[in-house]
């Protein structure tokens, strides 16, 4: 019985060492490679004599493909496949000890892939799509579409993401600015918390210290200055939108009928300059020493301070130097001093403003407005990611967001993004502040993907709020 036992332990370590080799063995084999090329997209097809299983990962910011198929040989005995093409670098096969076959796909350029089996005969094929273009669409709620759209081609990949909103359906929008003052900066996502807002996009260009970098009127209130005239999107009193260019002119009038230029809104004062500044500004003037202060209500100076004045609701402050403060010398407390801006039609009767630019899209075709807007290489050279704001015949706007930078996404210039604007509808379009700044935000999630790896503090958002 002991001996019979003994072989009987044998005999049973014997079958389990055997059924260990046949399920280890290979169940597929690759026997041919072979592939074609399209300008749309290159296919790699894999002749099996049976179908196996397979797993597909993207690598190295999307710059490589790797095809899995585990337990399968490759019986057609090739390292590599000899591919020339605009998107693909190198194909490459591997095999592992585990009999796991690897086919890795190192990439020119991201692309996008399709993977499929057929039988009959036998087969797994890859598809590297070069050239390609989606679109989804996401109805947020009536009136308020969010759309995205994924291309690509043999100059890269695009992804774009556009809101659609009928005015007519509740909404509408609004400039907003980092904390509500010109002085600082906020998130995009944190401008649109603060009020409340439906949705947002990055807007103004700025400085590091957030002073608006162009015209901005809120509350039928100008609350800073570009110092030439550029394109601008201007909402008039019932909230219809519009899109043209607009320039500044301020003027201090004196009883004696002396005028003088203001050289800015709410801005650093400059060498001899006359700069106005109101409650957007921040809580004081943040001057220096070497100047002069009227602080004015109702066209009459209520008092002089030498800097740093304290800003108030229905006051401004005209702070001056060098040149300026002394043809002002004379003024005192209790005498007239009359303040008058103009922005010209329709832009003096608009509620709210935004200064951008440049000009994109007028009267339906593509209108670039880079060189007479005197936009320097940072807004006006290469790809980059870009927003901007388009209108439409029928009434709707189109706040959209282009990332760039990314492996994802390379970027638009700006006479793309001037096609892109005219293809979405946009009859008329401008261009916002681009770059590491774009941004759109919907509720509480960011939608697009930030060039900084982050959200960037701005100068001000464009928001969309409920009627």
């Amino acid at each position: 019985m002991k001996r019979f036992n003994k072989y009987s332990a044998v005999i049973f370590l014997v079958l389990v060492m055997f059924m260990q080799v046949v399920f280890a063995a290979p169940a597929s084999s690759v026997t041919n490679i072979r592939f074609s090329q399209k300008a749309e997209a290159v296919r790699i097809v894999f002749d099996v004599d049976s179908v196996p299983s397979y797993e597909v990962k993207q690598e190295v910011n999307g710059t490589k493909i790797i095809l899995n198929m585990p337990n399968t040989m490759n019986k057609a005995n090739l390292t590599s496949l000899p591919i020339k093409d605009t998107a693909i670098k190198s194909i490459d096969f591997a095999m592992d000890a585990k009999n796991n076959f690897s086919t890795i796909i190192t990439l020119n350029r991201n692309a996008v892939y399709k993977v499929n089996t057929l039988k009959n005969p036998n087969r797994v094929y890859i598809d590297i799509i070069k050239n390609y273009d989606q679109k989804i669409v996401d109805q947020i709620a009536p009136g308020f579409q969010h759309i995205t759209l994924m291309r690509g081609n043999e100059k890269g990949m695009i992804t774009a993401h556009v809101l659609d909103i009928d005015l007519k359906k509740g909404y509408q929008i609004k400039p907003a600015l980092a904390n509500g003052v010109i002085a600082g900066r906020q998130t995009v996502s944190g401008i649109a918390k603060d009020n409340n807002a439906i949705a947002a996009i990055n807007a103004s260009y700025f400085a590091l210290n957030g002073e608006i970098l162009g015209l901005t009127k809120i509350d039928s209130t100008i609350v800073s200055t570009a110092g030439l005239a550029r394109s601008a999107l201007g909402i008039a009193e019932d909230g219809t939108p519009f899109i043209g260019t607009v320039d500044y002119q301020g003027l201090v009038k004196l009883r004696d009928g002396e005028t003088l230029p203001i050289s800015g809104v709410n801005s650093e004062r400059g060498e001899n300059g006359a700069v106005l500044y109101n409650q957007y500004y921040d809580k004081t003037t943040k001057t220096n020493i070497y100047g002069r202060e009227y602080v004015i209500k109702d066209n009459e100076v209520i008092a002089i301070n030498p800097n740093n004045s304290a800003l108030k609701k229905g006051e401004v402050v005209l702070s001056v130097h060098g040149s300026s403060a002394d043809r002002l010398a004379n003024l005192q407390v209790g005498q007239d001093c009359v303040i008058t801006e103009d922005l010209g039609e329709p832009w003096n009767k608009a509620k709210d403003i935004l200064g951008v630019g440049p000009l994109l899209v007028q009267n339906g075709s593509v209108y670039l407005t880079t060189k007479i807007e005197q936009f320097g290489p940072d807004v006006a050279s290469g790809r980059a990611p870009r927003t901007a704001v388009g209108l439409t015949k029928d009434g709707h706007v189109l706040l959209a967001v282009i990332d760039g930078r990314q492996s994802h996404s390379i970027g638009y210039t700006l006479l793309e993004l001037a096609l892109f604007m005219q293809e979405m509808g946009a009859v008329s379009a401008v261009n916002f502040d681009g770059g590491g700044s774009s941004e759109m935000v919907i509720g509480k999630d960011i939608i697009n993907s930030p060039s900084d790896g982050g959200e960037r503090k701005v100068g001000s958002a464009l928001v969309v709020l409920g009627k």
